[in-house]
């Protein structure tokens, strides 16, 4: 059954992928008996369904997966609907057996207030579904689609509920555009932050240190700290101070926020720690115990440093910065490279305001946003407005029961968003437990889509924890808070970058800005003069000291996608000169030493280079 999709459902091709999901999951119940049904929706280049399976699928079962299919489409079953009434339709999915069905039927009934639910069988298959479908499984291609890949999914989206298996698929009406995407799918895969990032040392991942945990390699270093450097610039051009805090903190910390016990699934267990107190002598001390746990987020630890005294209207908008490491236990069939980590650095910030500065505050920050996603060339993104629903049932259980500020918060942000001109979609029920926020979502090579940036606007919190400023009438009033962080985290968004630019990071981005190669050893002391000169001047250059030939250390720089090589034999070294050779270009062309310095420091200085490779 679909949940959403955003394919018009008069679309032929939108017909074939929904029906080839219920195909496939007719195979899948074939084949693993037992199987539990979830979703299975069209997407844009094909359609996946969500199961709990009684014994692990691999993707070395697709071959059969897909031949079960194909047998399944031969046999010309008829997609028949048929309409039930609420009872009879919750005894029919107690006679499937597929309890998440059935879950999700009594809330259609329940908060939808619909009358009749709607299912569809093909040959011995049935499932709830709204549909639309094609007439016959001989409408369906059988050498038009293709299982592409497993992930994890907890059903309904809810990390409380149980992990479900993906499999997601391609489809299409021939074989011919198959093909096409099946080859644009491999060049992507090229990209794969994974495959790169292995290739060109940028991290690391050790069982022994622990699942989820990633080693920033010295190339992987370099890149964090540019873009550290970038956001530190333009915080502090925007007003922000910059704060440091503690990576672990008491656990009656996030009991007073309101994040435990809801956010107890994706921490770490927690410490208790004995404390001796000593008064005088050793027979007078006692000894107490104390809970702490590794912080999941920055915010607790801000808030306190803005309650650290009393606050006056005249410093605010207050904006605190950090790059705080925080330690999310997320499930470890979720864990994937970079994506999907138990330990990340936050690019964090908070800004504590007035009821009338937020707006002005939350409009400066889309633009900060604007201004990252500009500087680094990024275009291929979407933003989604995350906004409260009041008649979800389990409302209680995921937001701040304030049904008023709910409303106001989310005018205040549309009303920023429609002024900033950023297009975006609504995404109703998927609001932050104190309030609406704005997400950045991106595409990975193989098409999942992520969340890389967070603007937050929190109503809730500040009560929670008694924050308080005096306002101009020297009165005691609550602070707004806007979280915000333009590159989410140094984990998530660096996949994203080593993808965006298929490992060929820009000139200020590159660990390695410069390669100098001599054309024979002769040449290897005037190579080290330049590499001590370019070094000096801040610029990241290294020599290429190996045996190898000419072509053959062009070739090893160009596999490692350093943006500048400085080729060096007996004309330069007589001349002083260098000569430049760009990543991905033959062209070359010669230049003094000092002229290629100010070309170079210009394009770091400016952050040039900016466009994919």
């Amino acid at each position: 059954m679909s949940a959403h999709s955003n394919i018009l459902v008069s679309d032929s091709l939108y017909r074939i992928r929904h029906s080839l999901a219920h195909i496939m999951a007719e195979a899948v119940l074939e084949l693993r008996p037992g199987t539990k049904l979830g979703f299975g929706p069209p997407i844009d280049d094909g359609f996946y369904y969500d199961f709990i399976l009684p014994t692990p699928i691999t993707e070395e079962d697709f071959p059969e997966i897909e031949k079960k299919m194909r047998r399944l489409i031969q046999e010309n079953h008829v997609f028949a609907r048929e309409e039930l009434p609420k009872e009879q339709a919750l005894a029919r999915l107690n006679e499937m057996g597929e309890p998440y069905k059935r879950e999700y039927a009594e809330e259609l009934f329940e908060k939808k207030g619909l009358q009749n639910l709607t299912f569809y069988r093909t040959g011995p298959f049935l499932d709830m579904c709204e549909g639309p479908h094609v007439e016959s499984s001989r409408n369906l291609p059988q050498q038009g689609f293709k299982l592409r890949s497993l992930a994890g999914a907890y059903w309904r989206g809810d990390s409380k509920n149980a992990m479900m298996t993906r499999i997601y698929a391609w489809a299409f009406e021939t074989k011919a555009e198959l093909d096409a995407q099946l080859k644009a799918y491999k060049e992507a895969q090229e990209r794969d932050h994974k495959k790169l990032g292995k290739e060109l040392d940028i991290f690391f991942i050790d069982d022994s240190i622990g699942k989820g945990l990633p080693l920033w390699l010295p190339n992987g270093t370099v890149i964090r700290d540019e873009l550290e450097k970038m956001m530190k610039e333009l915080e502090f051009k925007a007003g922000f101070q910059r704060v440091a805090t503690p990576h672990l903190a008491k656990t009656d910390l996030y009991y007073q926020t309101g994040h435990l016990p809801y956010y107890a699934a994706h921490m770490y267990p927690f410490m208790e720690i004995k404390e001796r107190h000593t008064t005088g002598s050793p027979e007078d001390s006692t000894e107490t115990k104390e809970t702490y746990c590794l912080k999941p987020m920055n915010c607790p630890h801000h808030h306190k440093i803005f309650a650290a005294r009393m606050r006056s209207y005249r410093e605010l908008p207050l904006r605190l910065a950090e790059y705080g490491q925080v330690y999310r236990f997320e499930d470890s069939g979720a864990l994937s490279g970079l994506l999907r980590v138990r330990g990340m650095c936050m690019n964090d910030a908070h800004i504590y305001c007035t009821a009338d500065q937020i707006k002005k505050e939350f409009l400066s920050v889309m633009q900060m946003h604007k201004e990252v996603y500009d500087i680094l060339n990024i275009t291929d993104y979407s933003m989604r407005f995350s906004t409260w629903d009041p008649e979800d049932p389990k409302g209680k259980e995921k937001y701040v029961n304030n049904p008023e500020a709910w409303e106001w918060t989310q005018k205040v942000v549309y009303e920023a968003m429609i002024d900033s001109g950023l297009p975006f979609k609504e995404g109703k029920g998927e609001a932050a437990f104190y309030g609406p926020k704005i997400d950045f979502q991106f595409k990975t090579v193989t098409g999942r889509e992520e969340t890389a940036s967070t603007n937050q606007l929190d109503f809730a919190v500040p009560e929670r924890l008694d924050l308080k400023y005096i306002g101009a009438d020297n009165q005691e009033h609550r602070p707004y808070i806007i979280h915000r962080a333009p590159l989410g985290t140094h984990e998530r968004f660096i996949a994203f970058l080593i993808e965006h630019y298929g490992g060929a990071f820009p000139t200020w981005l590159a660990p390695v800005q410069t390669r100098v190669i001599t054309v024979s050893d002769k040449f290897n002391e005037y190579g080290e003069k330049v590499v001590a000169s370019l070094r000096s001047k801040m610029i990241r250059a290294e020599i290429e000291l190996s045996p190898d030939t000419l072509g053959k250390k062009i070739r090893n720089a160009s596999k490692q996608k350093i943006p500048n090589l400085l080729i060096i034999g007996e004309r330069e070294q007589a001349d002083g000169t260098v000569t430049l050779r760009k990543f991905g270009q033959e062209a070359q062309v010669s230049m003094t030493l000092a002229a290629f310095e100010e070309w170079i420091s210009d394009q770091i200085k400016n952050r040039e280079g900016r466009s994919r490779s």
